[in-house]
């Protein structure tokens, strides 16, 4: 799951399920959270991984971290959620 989550480039974003889905397990969005939670490594951007609907969801505790690293990157997060999702949700070519 990580080097799909190491694919997301920079400005975009990509929901815990759509992770899952592309690491060939559909089920397991719940898991991508975790590990993403969990994530410490520098070279996993997990700040590019959100949860449904475009809820930021959470970064290991620092939301407002979060937010500056999606903003730092053109992603303009309003309240809780990212603004123009479709614009910013990484759609791989298959």
């Amino acid at each position: 799951m990580l080097a799909t989550v190491r694919r997301i480039p920079p400005g975009r974003v990509a929901t815990y399920g759509d992770v899952a889905e592309l690491a060939g397990r559909p089920r397991a969005a719940r898991a991508v959270g975790n590990i993403m939670r969990d994530c410490r490594r520098r070279d996993v951007p997990c700040h590019r991984v959100i949860a449904a609907g475009g809820r930021i969801g959470g970064y290991g505790g620092s939301e407002m971290l979060k937010r500056s690293l999606l903003a730092a990157e053109g992603i303009i997060v309003s309240g809780l959620r990212i603004r123009d999702l479709d614009r910013t949700l990484w759609r791989p070519r298959r």
